[in-house]
């Protein structure tokens, strides 16, 4: 037995998923391992306040707007 190529194996995957879900339903199933795409560790850095103090009062603000809705 010959070992398939990585080509192969994706589109028999696509192929069986398909089959099994359907055409929707293995979109769907495909979207939930997005690997995205950025550098998360670097971009955090730019979006997190360097006072700590200032972060957990604006996580404490939103769940509270949570809350209310």
């Amino acid at each position: 037995m010959e070992a398939k190529t990585l080509n192969e194996i994706h589109k028999q995957g696509i192929e069986a998923l398909v089959k099994v879900l359907g055409p929707v339903d293995a979109v769907r199933f495909l979207q939930m391992y997005d690997q995205g795409s950025g550098d998360y560790t670097k971009e955090r850095k730019e979006w997190l306040e360097k006072d700590p103090d200032k972060y957990l009062a604006a996580v404490i603000s939103h769940g509270k707007k949570k809350t209310r809705a």
